[in-house]
């Protein structure tokens, strides 16, 4: 059974940083992609970054060049680097397992970014 927890999530100010760390349980996390998502209160779920298993990765247009996801296969951990954040960046965060069979997500990490 694969599980998600997410960590990392503060209140900041505008123009600082966070990293972000999810660990997952379970068999076979080297070759599932992963991604990080974030929901705004009254907004939809949107991507913010993904990762497959060989290392590509793939940012939302919003994020390019403040983000950057990495994985660390010998730990189970996709982490997400955000730096010079902005108070639009404010969401709840969550972690994304894709598997062939399902999609597993986190319970969410709280980012705000205060002005």
């Amino acid at each position: 059974q694969v599980q998600l927890a997410e960590s990392g999530g503060d209140l900041v100010q505008a123009g600082g940083s966070l990293r972000l760390s999810c660990a997952s349980s379970g068999s076979f996390f080297s070759i599932s992609a992963m991604g990080w998502y974030r929901q705004a209160p009254g907004k939809q779920r949107e991507l913010v970054a993904t990762i497959t298993p060989y290392g590509s990765t793939n940012y939302a247009d919003s994020v390019k060049g403040r983000f950057t996801i990495s994985r660390d296969n010998a730990k189970n951990t996709v982490y997400l680097q955000m730096n010079s954040l902005k108070p639009e960046d404010t969401a709840v965060y969550y972690c994304n397992r894709k598997t062939t069979t399902r999609d597993y997500w986190g319970q969410g990490t709280q980012v705000t970014v205060s002005s």
